[in-house]
């Protein structure tokens, strides 16, 4: 591998991120004649066991890529160079469009096993060819705004930074995981990078190495304050409460200092929470606030807040940017029609929904989610929300559908209070039963395909 290869996938490559077998299945159905209307439906069958529900996030994403994506002449020359495919094929590839529909839920739809994230309507072999890119877009951003939202829920109302970019699994899931992390309604982040692209307000301080190199913390914390004013301090480096101590020395010794906040990055937290507090207040300094930082998760969040630790903001890193109690979501993405025929897979516990499908979600009058029903997708549902929406229709994104990154954040944000109380505990879900039913014109159509594919 040269040094000049490219760090990240370029857009002109996307169609190469695919899985081989996708390939030799386009050509069999090229060769084949084989052009007919497929729909496959995009879901998960088992809720992580750590989650009550998924946040929807990425699929309005994917669908806008697929409706650009190309085979370009040099991306046809690495394919032919592999002496895999037929010359023919691979022109045919070259005049390749998306010409199909893409039904998705909007970004920040909490979503439950079954329920379809988005369908994919359009010849088979244009709908087969899209299936990895789209798993892998959809897969990363939901897995992450799921863990997100959670610590957000959390926090009750305190902002929430990210810290995470360090530790997450490449330069891709760093910078859309911003994006993920806005719609979840995290409050800021560090990443210069996905805080730019995705609009996200940027947040940090400094590092423990920036007072080690100076020859004593008071130093650091003026000079620190002196070039950034209205700053953050991190008074950890040496003794905590020493740390805020001189800070409030600082702050004493120059009433015109701007100080916003310390923060809190090793030690019991709570307690040097508790102990930081009290130094501020009995010095006047009430209005310096206190961020805690390392190695945070939801639960210690959710216990610090418990013990009414007077902490103002967290600092989020790892446990978010790799979701490590769930770093998976087991997706699927299914052929549930071909030719107007529904079809569905009959192996041992992965079963799938045949069909075209709508899911519609119901209220009670005080506008509180009461449970879903997944129907066919010509139903109507009375006294409940359709959810899918056509965001592509004839390979043309809908930029009415489309919504922004700020609209999804939005739609979380009204829908957790909506939520049943069940479904924002933080513990396991063993008692987190949501109702999701089947319309019965879907189960009939479910029981007439086994029937007929037996």
């Amino acid at each position: 591998m040269s040094e000049a290869t490219p760090l990240q996938v370029e857009d002109d490559e996307l169609a190469l991120l695919t899985d081989l077998y996708q390939l030799t299945m386009l050509e069999a159905y090229w060769k084949e004649s084989m052009r007919e209307r497929a729909t496959f439906s995009l879901f998960f069958r088992k809720m992580p066991s750590t989650r009550r529900f998924m946040l929807a996030c990425g699929q309005q994403h994917a669908a806008a890529t697929i409706s650009r994506l190309r085979f370009t002449p040099a991306v046809l020359r690495r394919l032919a160079a592999t002496g895999r495919f037929h010359p023919e094929f691979l022109a045919w590839l070259g005049e390749w469009r998306f010409s199909g529909d893409i039904w998705t839920l909007p970004e920040g739809t909490p979503v439950f096993p079954n329920e379809p994230l988005l369908e994919v309507d359009a010849p088979i072999a244009e709908a087969q060819l899209i299936e990895s890119l789209l798993m892998n877009l959809v897969q990363l951003e939901t897995v992450l705004a799921s863990k997100a939202v959670r610590i957000v829920m959390a926090a009750r109302g305190r902002p929430v930074v990210d810290f995470g970019l360090r530790r997450m699994h490449g330069v891709d899931a760093a910078v859309r995981g911003i994006r993920a992390y806005r719609t979840a309604g995290l409050s800021g982040t560090s990443n210069v990078l996905g805080g730019l692209r995705h609009d996200l307000q940027l947040s940090g301080t400094m590092a423990h190495s920036y007072i080690l190199a100076h020859d004593s913390e008071t130093n650091a914390f003026r000079a620190f304050a002196r070039h950034f004013p209205g700053t953050t301090l991190l008074v950890d480096t040496h003794d905590t409460l020493e740390g805020v101590r001189q800070v409030i020395e600082l702050l004493q010794e120059e009433p015109d200092l701007r100080i916003e906040a310390i923060r809190l990055d090793s030690g019991d937290l709570g307690e040097l929470a508790r102990r930081s507090r009290t130094l501020l207040d009995a010095a006047g300094q009430t209005h310096v606030k206190i961020i805690a930082s390392s190695g945070l998760d939801e639960y210690e969040i959710a216990t610090l807040l418990d013990a009414d630790a007077p902490i103002d903001a967290f600092g989020v890193g790892t446990a978010m940017g790799v979701s490590a109690d769930a770093p998976v979501l087991d997706l699927s993405y299914k052929l549930v029609e071909y030719a107007g025929v529904p079809r569905v897979k009959h192996s041992t516990g992965k079963v799938n929904l045949p069909g075209r499908k709508q899911l519609f979600r119901r209220r009670d009058q005080q506008g509180n989610v009461t449970g879903d029903i997944i129907a066919r997708r010509e139903e109507v549902i009375p006294d409940a929300e359709p959810l899918l929406v056509p965001l592509v229709r004839h390979g043309r994104l809908d930029e009415a559908h489309m919504g922004d990154a700020g609209r999804a954040r939005e739609r979380v944000a009204a829908i957790l209070p909506r939520l049943p109380e069940r479904l924002r505990r933080l513990e396991p879900h063993d008692d987190a039963a949501y109702p999701v039913i089947l319309s019965p014109a879907l189960e009939s159509l479910a029981a007439f395909t086994r029937q007929s594919m037996e």
